[in-house]
């Protein structure tokens, strides 16, 4: 599809999203979030994807939601439109993907940019990386899970300081305190998050589907359901023929072939 906001390619086995609005620094608007809420529904369906990748390219991932666009929205507004843009087009389809979803990072990924990040799986960050809610700077807070998600993986004292002040994080202290997986040199981000991409999409799609299912159930479980949940989880992929492949091919010292069924 052709696209005003985003770039789509999809390559090795991964689909790739670049948020492409470089004179507004990707700040997300109503069409960017819609294009990359159909983008990752085209990926969804699409056979020949096993892994989603969303990056802003190399010098900025998304400086936060178009102000000019939200400037004269009023409560009315967007409580009858349910925030659009965000709770539906382009968050619910990254919530709701169930191939893994990949958060390229270079630059400053604040406001919605740092909400869009964090409703991925996870986040490859570059040493470039910066990340933020400033939304208290403009009088308002964070809207798009902000106050949750970013919570959830740093922390409370962490969380708090940062939407009450809108102090930034960087690429180290994002990786200490639990915010993105691992850190790269800036110019090896593209490279290092396609090829942790294409990895992933290598393997088999359903053994994906149940792994991503599990670890999202650890965040919202208890432990003994959790366990319990993973334990069943397991049990089934002994009725995926990729499962009897890779054991056979383990056995037999060579690279399985999966048909991810």
């Amino acid at each position: 599809m052709s696209y005003e906001c985003i770039l789509s390619e999809v390559k090795d086995g991964v689909g790739i999203i670049t948020l492409n609005r470089p004179k507004a620094m990707n700040a997300l608007n109503s069409t960017l979030c819609r294009e990359v809420g159909e983008a990752v529904d085209g990926f969804e369906v699409d056979d020949s994807v096993g892994c989603i990748l969303i990056t802003g390219g190399d010098q900025v991932f998304a400086a936060g939601a178009d102000i000019k666009e939200m400037k004269d929205q009023t409560f009315a507004d967007l409580y009858a439109k349910n925030f659009p843009y965000i709770q539906r087009d382009c968050w619910r389809a990254i919530d709701e993907a169930r191939k893994p979803v990949i958060a390229a990072v270079a630059g400053f990924a604040l406001g919605g940019g740092c909400e869009m990040t964090m409703a991925c799986d996870f986040i490859i960050a570059a040493d470039s990386a910066k990340f933020g809610q400033p939304e208290i700077g403009i009088g308002t807070m964070p809207g798009a899970g902000g106050t949750q998600r970013l919570t959830k993986a740093v922390g409370k004292a962490k969380a708090m300081e940062m939407c009450l002040s809108g102090r930034m994080m960087g690429a180290e202290e994002a990786e200490r305190a639990g915010l993105v997986s691992r850190i790269v040199p800036a110019e090896e981000l593209a490279e290092q998050s396609f090829k942790t991409a294409r990895k992933i999409a290598s393997m088999s799609r359903p053994a994906l589907t149940l792994i991503k299912e599990c670890v999202d159930m650890a965040v919202g479980s208890s432990l003994d359901d959790g366990l319990r949940f993973e334990r069943r989880a397991f049990e089934a992929t002994f009725a995926f023929e990729d499962c009897s492949e890779g054991m056979n091919a383990f056995a037999e010292k060579r690279k399985p072939e999966f048909k991810n069924r």
